[in-house]
């Protein structure tokens, strides 16, 4: 099996058999019905990916590389934050009727501030100091800004990545506030896999460990049948992971940059439900 498979077993046995519903309370998510989506859940959850060994992905179920790969740009790349640009309806359930998330990831990466070198985005700022201060414990990237979360359509989940190289490795820390392990969870393991591969590729460097630190790691009720039926089924070997090695420029890298090759997975036939 892959190790992305490995964990997410662990984690999803982890946090059913913890036992811990919010079914007491009352929470802000419902589903399409109007019934509010509670959850199981585990508190402080860190995974750890060796991107030397494997591209951590889920063979267990499907894990759309592609779309995953599109949204990862639209908000490292473009920094946008209307779903105009974006070629899946994903966010369609949360922006206004001009497309717009309001000021929410993308919109967060691309302003600029002043530094004393210039001025810089977050991204273009990683990129400067990833070639021109290796040794820098200061490469960090944050798009939970509280002064604007009142105009967020919706508050970022994964809102931090601290990047560090070590002699010609690049690794980096990703922080997420909550976690959908069903719909979420592998969609942003690949995804700031290929950030760091990307990052590392125009860098002159070599991918290495990706950390992943989840504070409210869960499942929701309605999940919980979909995720014991998919944790019953056998995994494949990882697939293996082909970048375009002609490109030198972050901004230049399409969805087409990338190859998943012999990526074998399970069909899941049960479509399962997103709560809002």
């Amino acid at each position: 099996m892959s190790y992305a498979d490995k964990l997410f077993i662990d984690n999803c046995k982890e946090i059913i058999s913890n036992d811990i519903w919010d079914t007491d309370f009352s929470v802000r998510p419902r589903w399409d019905d109007g019934a509010p989506a509670h959850t199981v859940k585990k508190f402080g959850i860190i995974n750890r990916y060796d991107l030397k060994k494997e591209f951590p992905i889920l063979t267990l179920r499907e894990t759309n590389f592609k779309k995953a790969v599109d949204e990862l740009l639209w908000i490292w790349q473009k920094k946008s934050n209307n779903i105009r640009e974006l070629n899946s309806s994903i966010w369609n359930q949360w922006a206004d009727e001009q497309g717009s998330i309001g000021k929410a990831y993308g919109y967060q990466l691309g302003q600029k501030h002043r530094y004393a070198e210039g001025a810089f985005d977050q991204v273009d700022r990683v990129l400067h100091d990833l070639k021109n201060n290796p040794t820098s414990r200061r490469i960090i990237t944050n798009i939970y800004v509280h002064a604007d979360l009142s105009e967020m359509r919706l508050y970022p989940c994964a809102y931090s990545v601290t990047f560090n190289i070590s002699g010609k490795t690049l690794n980096a820390i990703l922080n997420q506030r909550s976690q959908d392990m069903l719909v979420a969870n592998n969609w942003n393991v690949c995804q700031y896999a290929m950030l760091l591969h990307m990052f590392a590729a125009v860098s002159g460097l070599e991918a290495g460990e990706l950390v992943h630190v989840i504070a409210d790691a869960h499942i929701y009720d309605r999940h919980v049948s979909i995720v014991k039926d998919i944790l019953e089924k056998p995994p494949h070997p990882a697939p293996f992971l082909k970048i375009d090695p002609n490109i030198k420029d972050f901004y230049n890298f399409t969805v087409d940059s990338f190859q998943l090759e012999n990526y074998c997975f399970n069909e899941l036939k049960t479509k399962f439900p997103v709560a809002i």
